[in-house]
């Protein structure tokens, strides 16, 4: 059957002699060099999947969906030209529990001509966007908003299931994004990659050797293997050097110091040596805790001022508190874990357009502080009382980016932060410490010694917050028991050549 479908498909371009090629690069099978050729490009192949919440679509409907998709892609005749063969294949469910229909369209058309696939990847979004709205389901706010994050190509994904761990993207975005956060300014960012075991490099701009202009990093490969670069807008979109320059001081001293580390790192990626080394080299006192866990507290208020209309300021906010995270996890989790989820749910909300960007603001209380200590200190992923407590602020400004959300009608987003509060945190809450019991097995209000340099308020809190009580007069975004959504769902095109469709 498959053969004949094939062969039909294949039909006009066989009849008719009409090839559509590609340029591409591939490895020689006898000299095994990287060489430029044409390949065989006249089939064009896309994917629509439902998220597995979503459950599965009748045939029928799925029939309908897919005429409607390759209609408006302008591969029939309702684009006023002649007809593509295509067809819709449904196998079943994916690994994920995804109910999908594959669709392939031969681009030669029945009279010989070539069907274009110019701005292909664009159009098929727009398209994804109209039939969720015309056949009544869920709308990707993330495509709507742009604020979706960047996909994962398929080599990527296949490389990360061989070798039986992260996806590279996926573990470099969090180790550049708790380092921007944790950074006073570029030189220490240059300098805590690195420390991070990332390569790193400057792109330059043209014909300067003093102004850099964006960089990349990788991962240190195996040997004899070559390291795979990642440029940091591929990486997500609010981690280009442009970007994360907005969160750091514009001075001619902090300037010259974040070219002097550039330069150092782009004479030897692989043997670097910090031309000023700082405070990323030392052990933070334990006594800092209270302090910046006191400016995530000061921070909450002056959220209240921010409107929720500002899509900059809120981005500053998630990007911030999402690095947080994302260094939490780089020191204590040695898979990907709940922290490492709870950053990615949350940095979405950074994925703004480069339009709606600006620096932030002066005065604006950072979080830079705390995303050291989380990176820096010595438990050794023990957890601590002072962890807990600063679990709970950083859980409040990601109630907070909900409450924007819900506010401005991103109902989608709002459900994802929500879900990521009640899973998420509580996996986190659970592996921090819990009430001291005594030896007669009663519960005490004991608690650590004053050297963390916690206050007994700020205990009564931890405690609330492990229960998964509220507070009164805190705010706590912990919820007091688990409560059911109903899914939300959405119809879009799977992953295609490395980006989200």
């Amino acid at each position: 059957m498959a053969l004949a479908i094939a062969k039909d498909l294949d039909e006009p371009r066989v009849k008719l002699g009409v090839e559509v090629t590609r340029q591409a690069r591939i490895t020689d099978p006898d000299t095994g060099e990287s060489i430029t050729t044409r390949v065989a490009a006249d089939v064009w192949h896309c994917s629509l999947s439902l998220r597995a919440e979503e459950g599965q679509l009748s045939d029928e409907k799925w029939g309908a969906i897919s005429q409607d998709f390759v209609d408006r892609m302008g591969f029939t005749e309702a684009s006023g030209k002649a007809d593509c063969r295509w067809v819709a294949v449904r196998h079943g469910l994916s690994t994920n529990g995804n109910d999908h229909v594959h669709i392939a369209v031969s681009l030669v058309r029945e009279d010989g001509t070539k069907a274009p696939t110019h701005n292909d990847f664009k159009r098929a979004q727009g398209t994804c966007r109209d039939l969720e709205r015309d056949y009544g389901l869920e709308q990707l706010e993330s495509r709507e908003r742009g604020i979706g994050e960047r996909g994962i190509k398929p080599a990527e994904q296949a490389r990360a299931q061989r070798t039986g761990t992260e996806v590279e993207a996926h573990k470099l975005e969090r180790i550049v994004r708790s380092a921007s956060v944790a950074s006073l300014d570029e030189g220490e960012f240059v300098r805590r990659i690195r420390r991070g075991g990332v390569l790193v490099r400057p792109r330059f701009a043209a014909g300067r050797d003093d102004v850099v202009a964006g960089y990349s990093v990788a991962l240190r490969p195996e040997k004899g293997a070559q390291p795979v670069w990642y440029g940091g807008g591929r990486l997500a979109r609010d981690l280009t050097l442009p970007r994360m320059r907005e969160g750091w001081p514009d001075s001619p001293q902090s300037a010259q110091g974040a070219v002097d580390e550039w330069r150092a790192t782009s004479k030897n990626p692989w043997h670097y040596r910090p031309v000023a080394p700082g405070r990323e080299e030392t052990t933070p006192d334990p006594k800092l805790w209270k302090h910046y866990t006191d400016e995530i507290k000061q921070l909450r208020v002056q959220m209240r001022e921010i409107p929720f209309e500002d899509r900059a300021g809120w981005a500053h906010l998630a990007r911030d508190t999402a690095g947080a995270f994302a260094a939490w996890s780089q020191r204590v989790e040695a898979t990907p874990g709940p922290l490492a989820q709870t950053a990615r749910d949350l940095c979405r909300t950074a994925q703004i357009r480069a339009h709606e960007s600006k620096p932030k603001p002066a005065g604006r209380v950072s979080v830079a502080g705390a995303t050291m200590m989380l990176l820096q200190a010595s438990t050794q992923g023990q957890g601590t009382m002072a962890e807990a407590i600063m679990l709970r602020q950083l859980a409040s400004t990601v109630k907070a980016v909900m409450d924007m959300h819900t506010a401005i009608g991103e109902a989608q987003r709002a459900s994802q932060l929500d879900r990521t509060l009640r899973e998420q945190y509580s996996q986190v809450r659970d592996r921090l410490p819990a009430i001291v019991r005594t030896e007669t097995g009663q519960t005490s209000n004991a608690m650590p010694t004053p050297a963390e340099g916690l206050d007994p308020e700020l205990a009564k809190i931890v405690q609330a917050a492990q229960r998964g009580q509220v507070v009164p007069g805190t705010g706590s975004p912990v919820p007091t028991r688990i409560e059911s959504h109903k899914p939300q769902t959405s119809v879009t095109p799977n992953e295609r050549d490395g980006h989200e469709r």
